[in-house]
């Protein structure tokens, strides 16, 4: 079942889930402002790993690319409220606010767990989701404006977040790849994010890795899942979507292919 959305306007809305999991590679164009209401989520970024569950409150910011893996828990949905702090609207914001320039740019995701000010404003917005009609655009103005407000008098460092509309520059390719090899990203956005063009990134990718994107993209999540399943001693079902695979099959299939044994049977025959 693929995951139902009840929106207020186009930056508010209500997300539910109610399978066993809900797994996708993102990098989102907007801040994004969520709370728990139900179920867990486990956010896999590059250098770290989060785990979110219900009353937690965390700022995802844009451009950042993660694997979010989204669970019911305890009989109960995954469900979320999420605001979309966009770019546009950040900018009319800080219009006549003043930013310390010494702030560097951060890109980490922000938690607040159970925090009241900031439940008590996304909790304020459930209630509309029952009504008929449309949601007036000022009401849903003002709640982001508060939402917004709120995080800056939490944490001023949010400013770093918020208040940077740089786009992506061109950045070392190598070192992106070897950090991120294990999100599903089109090469259009990965292109995007190295500050390069399609046409660009595949020449760029073919002259430092001798290899095709896909090709090496592939080796390099076999290889991660190896080391998981020889090292960490994990299962195939906790590491192939954590590698950057879809289905556990194809999985198997290219693990197989690899290293001449299935992956439910590493762990005994390299023991």
């Amino acid at each position: 079942m693929d995951p139902i959305s009840k929106y207020l306007t186009r930056d508010i809305k209500l997300s539910s889930y109610e399978d066993k999991l809900f797994k996708s590679d993102l990098i989102f164009e907007d801040h994004m402002l969520i709370w728990f209401i139900s179920g867990e989520t486990k956010i896999i970024q590059a250098d770290a790993v989060f785990h979110f569950k219900e009353g937690d409150i965390f700022l995802i910011p844009r451009n950042v690319l993660a694997t979010v893996i989204n669970y019911p828990k305890n009989g109960q949905p995954h469900k979320t409220v999420v605001m979309h702090l966009s770019t546009e609207r950040l900018k009319k914001f800080y219009e006549k606010i003043e930013i310390d320039s010494k702030i560097k740019p951060s890109q980490k995701i922000y938690s607040f767990k159970n925090h009241p000010l900031l439940e008590s404003c996304l909790a304020s917005v459930i209630p509309y989701f029952d009504m008929e009609g449309a949601f007036p655009e000022n009401i849903a103005s003002l709640k982001i404006t508060e939402a917004i407000s709120i995080l800056r008098a939490i944490d001023s460092d949010v400013d770093s977040v918020l208040a940077n509309f740089d786009e992506p520059g061109k950045i070392d390719l190598v070192d992106f790849m070897q950090r991120h090899f294990m999100f599903n990203m089109p090469m259009e956005k990965l292109g995007y994010l190295t500050g390069r063009s399609l046409s660009t990134f595949n020449r760029d990718f073919k002259k430092h890795f001798k290899a095709t994107p896909q090709k090496w993209l592939t080796e390099k999540r076999l290889e991660l899942a190896y080391y998981q399943l020889v090292e960490k001693k994990k299962k195939p079902t906790e590491v192939y979507l954590e590698v950057g695979f879809e289905d556990l099959s194809h999985f198997s299939f290219a693990f197989k292919k690899k290293y001449g044994v299935s992956p439910a049977r590493v762990p005994t025959h390299f023991s």
